[in-house]
């Protein structure tokens, strides 16, 4: 029997809840915070089934008006290209620095509520049983490795370290900053719960990292790329759109150049030499752009988050009271990311933005962070992500609640820095700078992630000059990375294995950005004397998140 498209998405959406406990605790749907999902082959299994039952669902469904036409497309191409991915073995073999199954457990219980006492029983139990969803894992590894499905062993090895840093007891220690969390009027009991199911936690993490080492690593890939088919598929499921990655490649090189080119200027402005480097430097030694202690970081971006939110509220962007509010924080992680979580469906956790800040770093330059802040908050994800969530007249429950496409949402994050320095919110050419720079690195990471996967030759005319005509290699891109950006080398280093953990993710930003851009300049000659900047992005927000071939399409009915 055919169903309504929406029908068909909310049904979707409660099945995940049911099925997946971290989703359920990413939407804030009760009852499931104390349960993990099953990572065993045959939880992998009926998750294909899952999808494949939805797809098949979703195709016969017939759209009843614009608005069910443009959801039936989102989901179907996010969902068609996540059966791809299973059927290439690629999420149940996947090992990474930053995308792995194990780093999702730490995640959700990141997420997960602490402000009572139910909540820190869910937290308990969840740590208690964390061995359940290891010992799983390990077992469709193995599995897949045995298929000849296995991760390259740099990415294994960076894993061992990182969960060993989890569990070594020192500035990294994940389960003491866990306890740090709880409230001071539970602490009694609650500590000592936490205490004692911290223990078998550490040592499964430790089986498990051990494992990885002895078992897995050996049969690792020695070879870090994962080569064009693979790369193709992985820039498609990112994108939500289908480039032609030989010149995007291309494009990239231009692209960066463009920004240092800007950026010289400005180094000529500040301190009368063209030298990018060292007017960064320069910049990094002002005391008046410093920030010490990661508390009084958070404080300053707290700061600068609300008062955004306040001035452009009802002059730029019509700001949802519902989402008039975004929490900073510092994750109990150090990995060095910075990332988003969205509100929960009733509103009751607010939107987040989380700095995961990398072991001995305690200095922080606000002419770097200043975009940052835009990026995250607003007009970046924050009012991406919680306006969808609001709007509950206009999309479905996927739609507000599930559907992220990388290149839709980090693109319009890139977009959106780019936006506030055409309002005049980088008015300081020191925070132009930053700009300037976190565009530049975004700009590196297509040239490099397209660059290691597909082991392309650096072109002979590049306008670096950067070792032309040799192959890339991690090595050539930690390189290339260093003389490209400011940023700090313990981020690099672990930027480098991100690329090569999460292949076609990285360069989500920068392509999505150039394809935000060019969709709404496609608007802008359509619509002529008539096409209005505020009216295009409320419409193209209240889209939600889907693909950039679909928003396109979307964007061309308006």
């Amino acid at each position: 029997m055919t169903r309504p498209v929406d029908e068909v998405a909310d049904a979707y959406v409660a099945e995940s809840v049911e099925r997946y406990p971290e989703v359920a605790t990413s939407l804030g749907a009760p009852g499931h915070d104390h349960e993990w999902s099953d990572y065993s082959p045959a939880g992998v299994a009926a998750e294909l089934d899952h999808l494949r039952g939805t797809v098949a669902a979703l195709a016969a469904a017939i759209p009843s008006d614009d608005r069910e036409q443009i959801a039936k497309e989102a989901m179907l191409e996010r969902l068609a290209l996540q059966v791809e991915l299973h059927e290439a073995h690629i999420p149940a073999s996947r090992v990474s620095s930053v995308a792995g199954a194990v780093q999702g457990l730490v995640n959700t219980i990141d997420l997960m509520p602490d402000s009572t006492a139910q909540a820190w029983e869910a937290i308990v139990e969840r740590v208690r049983t964390l061995g359940r969803p290891l010992t799983e894992i390990a077992e469709t590894l193995q599995r897949e490795a045995d298929q000849g499905h296995v991760s390259a062993r740099r990415q294994i090895l960076a894993t061992v370290d990182q969960v060993g840093g989890w569990i070594g007891g020192g500035d990294d220690d994940y389960f003491a900053a866990l306890a740090d969390r709880v409230p001071t009027e539970l602490r009694d009991g609650v500590v000592d719960q936490l205490t004692e199911v911290s223990a078998s936690a550490r040592e499964s993490l430790g089986r498990f990292a051990d494992w990885l080492r002895s078992e897995l690593a050996p049969r690792g890939r020695e070879v870090d790329a994962v080569g064009r088919e693979q790369y193709e598929l992985e820039s498609r499921y990112f994108l939500g759109a289908v480039v032609d990655l030989d010149e995007t490649y291309q494009w990239g090189f231009a692209e960066l150049h463009r920004l240092q080119t800007e950026q010289r200027a400005i180094a000529r402005e500040l301190f009368g030499d063209p030298d990018i480097p060292a007017a960064c430097a320069g910049l990094d030694a002002d005391p008046a752009r410093q920030i010490t202690g990661a508390a009084a970081f958070r404080d300053w971006m707290q700061q600068l988050a609300d008062r955004v939110i306040a001035e452009l509220n009802g002059v730029h962007f019509d700001i949802p009271a519902e989402i008039a509010t975004i929490e900073c924080c510092i994750a109990p992680t150090h990995d060095g990311g910075v990332y988003y979580t969205g509100p929960t469906e009733d509103f009751s956790r607010p939107g987040r933005m989380w700095w995961s800040v990398p072991t001995g770093i305690d200095r922080f330059s606000t002419w770097k962070e200043t975009t940052t802040v835009f990026h995250e908050g607003v007009p970046g994800h924050h009012l991406q992500v919680g306006q969808n969530a609001v709007q509950s007249e206009l999309l479905n429950r996927w739609q507000r609640q599930l559907a992220f496409v990388s290149g839709h949402g980090e693109g319009w994050a890139l977009y959106a820095e780019r936006l506030m320095d055409d309002l005049g919110y980088l008015a300081d050419p020191a925070d132009r700078m930053g700009m300037l720079d976190a565009q530049a690195f975004r700009a590196a990471r297509v040239v490099i992630d397209i660059g290691m996967h597909l082991q392309l030759e650096i072109p002979a005319d590049n306008p670096m000059g950067f070792h032309p005509g040799e192959r890339w290699t991690p090595e050539l891109g930690y390189d290339f990375m260093r003389a490209s950006t400011a940023i700090d080398e313990p981020t690099l280093r672990f930027e480098i294995d991100r690329y090569l953990g999460w292949p076609g993710q990285a360069p989500s930003y920068k392509v999505g950005e150039r394809i935000w851009l060019e969709a709404r300049d496609a608007v802008r000659a359509r619509q002529g004397a008539e096409f209005d900047l505020r009216r295009f992005h409320a419409d193209a927000l209240n889209l939600g998140s889907l693909g950039l071939d679909p928003l396109r399409a979307a964007l061309d009915r308006l």
